[in-house]
């Protein structure tokens, strides 16, 4: 009896250890959508870009997410007390080039992790020469279109997007269906119709100075793509306004 009591413990303690282990069967403990908040790669620095966030999605054996400037997909695997990140694979947009380096960096250094740790909403991925450090994103809901002040951050020709150049550009749609904004450089007005996720612009005016020669082209860009009338898509805190192969990346409080 003494010897099988023994023997019941034993169990008991390695199933108690077993539980403690940093990794569940399917990556569970880790699920849900993360955001990089520091990394390092073999002692240098992964660049954090405010205007390009870098995140990871987890889903069981799924991992997807943006770099930066890309968005990338892959899968995580959990065998004993390794992880191992593999199969990436991502979109082939240009952006600008602090974007680019900080995205590079990134897609170096997720696959040399071999470790993951959560603690609370934390998550840490770490390898012999990496770490990197996530914070976990809540669920947003998304902003209203109407009576949002957007900020414009990026600017969206065919497969490339870049940065704004200067200026506070702003967007904002009326509950009395006019529409107001400002390129960076020149204030505009409008009326709009919203029609499912496409809007209809009548009566725009625009002020008349001129524009240094740094804003002329983000001025055209962003005419162009309200003048003829765009497609929205807000996700979360970011809306999207889409004409042709042009388009505008703003941001909300």
């Amino acid at each position: 009896m003494g010897r099988f009591l023994r023997i019941a413990g034993l169990c008991a303690l390695v199933l108690l250890l077993a539980g403690c282990r940093l990794f569940p069967a399917a990556g569970v403990a880790i699920d849900g959508q993360w955001q990089l908040v520091s990394g390092i790669d073999g002692g240098r620095a992964i660049p954090i870009v405010s205007h390009g966030s870098i995140t990871l999605t987890v889903d069981g054996t799924k991992i997807s997410g943006r770099a930066a400037c890309n968005t990338y997909g892959g899968t995580i695997v959990f065998d004993g007390d390794r992880v191992i990140i593999s199969a990436l694979s991502m979109t082939e947009m240009a952006c600008a080039e602090d974007l680019m380096t900080a995205e590079a960096a990134y897609l170096a250094a997720l696959p040399k992790a071999d470790m993951a740790m959560r603690t609370g909403d934390s998550l840490v991925l770490s390898g012999q020469v990496v770490e990197l450090r996530f914070a976990l994103v809540l669920p947003v809901a998304d902003a209203e279109l109407v009576g949002t002040t957007w900020t414009l951050d990026t600017l969206i020709n065919g497969d490339t997007a870049s940065s704004t150049i200067g200026g506070v550009a702003t967007l904002e749609f009326e509950r009395d269906a006019s529409l107001v904004g400002s390129t960076g450089c020149r204030s505009f007005s409008a009326n709009y119709t919203l029609s499912g996720n496409q809007v209809q612009v009548t009566s725009l005016a625009t002020t008349k100075q001129a524009c240094t020669v740094e804003l002329v082209g983000q001025d055209e860009h962003v005419l162009k793509v309200i003048a003829g009338g765009f497609g929205v898509q807000i996700v979360g805190h970011r809306l999207t306004l889409t004409a042709g192969g042009f388009g505008l990346g703003y941001g909300a409080p």
